[in-house]
C-alpha cells in the first residue's frame, strides 16, 4: 500500500520479510488452536475415576474374580476365623493397656501386642526393664513419645506410669466352654456373673477379686454391660491377662444352662434370704451374680437364681460397691474350701 507521495508506508511489512504480514489473522493463531476436546475422567490417570479404571485392568490382568479392592477369603472360612476379631478401617478398636504391672502382665502372658510406648525419660526400673526385653525378644515395636502423646493414647484420666501396650480388642469365652474347660481340669468351678455392671472399674477389681480367690471366671452379658477396656485393665492390675471372660448372649438364659450342669447360681443383694455365713458352697460349683450399686440385680435373674444371699453389714452403711461385694463373697468360699482341703 502507498502513502499519498507514492512510497510505500513505514510499517507495513516487517523488516526482512520474514515472519507473517501484519493482519487481524496472524496474531497468536497457534494459541488459539487449544489442546483438543478435554479427555474422560477415566482416561485421566490422576482423576479418581482413572485410578479405579487402572485397577480393575491390573485386577483383570491378574486373573481375579469377584470385585477388586476386596481381600480374597479362604475357601469356607468365615469371615474372622483365623479366631482374631476383624476391625472396619473406619476406626482401630484396639485398646491401650497402660500402667507398668498391666503391661508386665499382658507381656507375659503372649498378648498379641503390637506396639510397647515408653516415655521420654522414664524412670527405669524392673518392671520397665522386664517389658522393654520381653518386648524385644518378641519383635513388638518399642517407640519413645513424649508423655503428652502417652497422655492422649491412655484416654481421659488414665495413669500410664511411663508405659502404653497397644492390643487387638479383646477374645471373650463362651461360658459353656469355660464351664467344660474347668470341669475337665478336675477342679470345682467358680464363677461371677456381672447383671448390669457399666462401670469399667468396678469389672477390673471383680477380675482381680476372682484372680486373688481361686475363682475361675468372669461372665458379663452382651448387651447392657461393661467390656474387657483398657480401664478394666488397668484396674485388675493385670488380672485380665490370666482370668478368662465370657461373653454371655443372654445372661438369664446362660445362668440356666449354667443350673442344667450342676453350678449353684446365687444372687447378692442386701435383702436377700440367707446371710452369707449361713451357706456352705465348700463341695459344690459356684456362680456368683452381682448387680448394680443403683439398681442391684434385674427381675429376671433374681427369679434365675437358686437363692439370694446378703452380706452382713453395719446398719449405719447403706450398701457395698458391687466390687467389694464381690470380693467378700468370693473371699468367704475360698475360705470354706481352703477349711474342707485340710
Amino acid at each position: 500500500m502507498k502513502g499519498s507521495s507514492g512510497k510505500p508506508r513505514s510499517g507495513a511489512v516487517r523488516k526482512g520479510g520474514h515472519g507473517k504480514q501484519v493482519g487481524t489473522g496472524g496474531h497468536g493463531r497457534k494459541s488459539l488452536e487449544g489442546k483438543g476436546p478435554t479427555p474422560k475422567a477415566e482416561d485421566r490417570a490422576w482423576h479418581p475415576a482413572g485410578k479405579a479404571k487402572a485397577a480393575r485392568e491390573r485386577y483383570a490382568a491378574a486373573g481375579g474374580k469377584g470385585v477388586p479392592g476386596q481381600r480374597a477369603q479362604r475357601p469356607g472360612a468365615p469371615r474372622g476365623a483365623s479366631g482374631a476379631q476383624r476391625r472396619s478401617k473406619s476406626g482401630d478398636e484396639s485398646e491401650i493397656v497402660t500402667g507398668r504391672n498391666s503391661v508386665v502382665e499382658a507381656l507375659r502372658t503372649r498378648i498379641p501386642a503390637t506396639t510397647l510406648y515408653v516415655a521420654q525419660r522414664v524412670e527405669m526400673d524392673d518392671r520397665v526393664r522386664e517389658a522393654m526385653k520381653v518386648a524385644t525378644n518378641r519383635g513388638i515395636p518399642i517407640l519413645e513419645v513424649t508423655r503428652p502423646e502417652l497422655d492422649r493414647l491412655a484416654g481421659d484420666g488414665g495413669v500410664h506410669q511411663g508405659l502404653g501396650l497397644k492390643v487387638p480388642p479383646y477374645e471373650y469365652a463362651h461360658p459353656i466352654e469355660l464351664l467344660d474347660e474347668v470341669l475337665s481340669g478336675d477342679e470345682t468351678p467358680l464363677f461371677v456373673a456381672l447383671d448390669g455392671i457399666t462401670d469399667p472399674r468396678n469389672l477390673g477389681a471383680i477380675i482381680r477379686s476372682t484372680a486373688a480367690f481361686g475363682g475361675h471366671g468372669v461372665i458379663v452379658p452382651q448387651r447392657r454391660s461393661v467390656g474387657v477396656t483398657a480401664a478394666a485393665w488397668k484396674t485388675s492390675a493385670g488380672a485380665a491377662a490370666r482370668i478368662p471372660v465370657a461373653m454371655a448372649p443372654n445372661l438369664t438364659q446362660t445362668l440356666k444352662s449354667l443350673k442344667e450342669r450342676g453350678v449353684f447360681v446365687l444372687g447378692l443383694d442386701g435383702d436377700g434370704d440367707v446371710s452369707l455365713p449361713d451357706l456352705d458352697f465348700a463341695d459344690r460349683p459356684v456362680a456368683i451374680v452381682v448387680g448394680s450399686e443403683g439398681k442391684g440385680l434385674s427381675r429376671l435373674v433374681t427369679e434365675t437364681c437358686d437363692a439370694i444371699v446378703s452380706i452382713p453389714i453395719s446398719a449405719a452403711t447403706e450398701s457395698l460397691n458391687a466390687g467389694i461385694a464381690a470380693s467378700v463373697t468370693l473371699y468367704e468360699i475360698a475360705r470354706s474350701r481352703a477349711a474342707l482341703a485340710e
